[in-house]
């Protein structure tokens, strides 16, 4: 499928990959409510009230989460967003991607991401880029060994709150 007919079908709100597989924009709260389990394996730290308080504000600065569908059961999802920075111009931020644990390594991954560079391109994208963590070793090989990501930097974070989560003076 090329990239404009997957863009004219994500707009109508599906893209069907293969006869089963089907991605689209999770925008309904039902939708949320449906993607969120799977998206608590990657963010453990949020409850649905916290993801729904956090969902609305990300929403409002761009974010998408896009789900893929295997025979109508929701078993990845991918939430991204489109920035402009001076070392990449416009390019997408993948925030989120994760596989239902129980269904990784069927190809969802792969197909959600690719599904990721079509609709960035579309958008005007230059680069599609995203994070993971130092330890999730597997999942550095699945970005360069099988999609061609390249490594390129390093990601440092600074807390601006105390132990107690107030912020610091």
């Amino acid at each position: 499928m090329s990239v404009g007919s997957q863009y004219a079908a994500e707009t109508r709100g599906e893209t069907q990959m293969s006869t089963t597989t089907t991605i689209r924009q999770l925008s309904t709260e039902d939708d949320l409510r449906t993607g969120f389990p799977i998206l608590n394996e990657l963010r453990t730290h949020l409850d649905e009230d916290l993801f729904f308080e956090l969902y609305e504000q990300m929403h409002e600065e761009g974010y998408r989460l896009f789900g893929l569908y295997d025979d109508d059961e929701i078993v990845a999802v991918a939430g991204v967003t489109v920035s402009t920075n001076f070392y990449l111009g416009k390019h997408a931020y993948v925030y989120d991607l994760v596989t239902t644990e129980s269904r990784r390594s069927e190809g969802f991954g792969e197909q959600l991401l690719s599904f990721v560079h079509d609709w960035a391109a579309t958008e005007g994208c230059e680069a599609v880029e995203l994070e993971s963590g130092l330890w999730r070793d597997d999942a550095h090989r699945f970005y360069t060994d099988t999609l061609g990501y390249e490594k390129y930097c390093y990601s440092f974070k600074y807390d601006l709150t105390n132990d107690d989560g107030e912020a610091s003076e």
